[in-house]
């Protein structure tokens, strides 16, 4: 039977939220959160925080004033909320996105654990990612931290590509990778060992043009396409993979392994993994199988 040493202060009620618009309420977090707490002995309430555009500041405030001890960060707000934090990590200083906040004390101190999911997941898969070549589709917080960690860890090289020429072009300039327009994508094979949509759409509803691309596109070498979503239906990545006979990973290993660093860093407790897997099942976060 698992065994969590909780110290006297984990007794005391604990209060955890999450930061974002009106997709907040779709999240599962709160469930499997939860579920990790109860699992450990942590007294505490985890809820979602629904933030209307241009208030992130307010809400920032609010979590102070509510002596919140954690939150996490999600679309649209993993930039902007940087400004109303007293304190950075490295690691989010360099990718500039923060998706974990942490009370410390009477500051709020801002870390992303997009970076080490990401890397958990591909661990879970067996795929080094050192030497090899990838293609990187997004702009945002997440793709921002997948291209921090492929440089970190020495791949061979990273396009990034994403509808917005100025903010990958940003990516690039400040943490590396090579900068691809849509519009070439499919004018040349491209030989690249790992895909990666970073991007939050997956389904042909939530944008039929970057499906159509990502029907189009030639892939050489290629060994494995993951999508950071999860519980899409019609995943057209997943559909693309399966087409080229390439392996296909959702976005639950890279989760599960953020929320395991994003606990560890609440609360000081270092979760097992199957602890996390098994809170996510019975939240019923929708998953296809690596």
């Amino acid at each position: 039977m698992e065994s969590y040493p909780v110290s006297e202060n984990q007794q005391t009620d604990k209060k955890f939220y999450i930061l974002g618009d009106e997709r907040v309420f779709h999240t599962k977090a709160p469930e499997y959160f939860s579920a990790i707490m109860k699992k450990v002995g942590i007294k505490g309430t985890y809820e979602p925080f629904m933030v209307k555009p241009g208030e992130i500041e307010k809400a920032v405030r609010e979590i102070r004033i509510l002596n919140v001890s954690g939150a996490n960060v999600t679309t649209p707000y993993k930039e902007a909320v940087i400004p109303y934090l007293d304190e950075l990590s490295e690691g989010a200083t360099i990718i500039g996105s923060v998706n974990t906040i942490v009370r410390q004390g009477d500051k709020l101190k801002g870390y992303n654990t997009n970076a080490i999911g990401f890397m958990g997941a591909l661990k879970d898969v067996g795929f080094d990612p050192a030497g090899k070549s990838v293609l990187v589709f997004g702009t945002g917080g997440a793709a921002r931290a997948v291209v921090f960690i492929l440089n970190w860890v020495h791949a061979k090289s990273i396009l990034v590509t994403g509808r917005s020429q100025d903010k990958t072009n940003s990516i690039v300039n400040q943490i590396g990778g090579e900068a691809i327009a849509m519009n070439d994508l499919t004018d040349r094979i491209l030989s690249v060992n790992l895909v990666v949509n970073a991007t939050s759409v997956s389904s042909p509803d939530e944008g039929m043009e970057l499906a159509e691309l990502v029907s189009r596109l030639q892939l050489s070498d290629c060994e494995l396409v993951i999508d950071l979503n999860y519980g899409r239906p019609q995943n057209f990545w997943q559909l693309m993979a399966q087409s080229k006979g390439i392996r296909f990973m959702d976005g639950l290993s890279s989760l599960a392994n953020q929320a395991r660093r994003t606990f560890s860093l609440w609360t000081g407790v270092d979760v097992k993994p199957e602890t996390v897997v098994t809170a996510m099942r019975l939240a019923k976060v929708a998953v296809t199988s690596p």
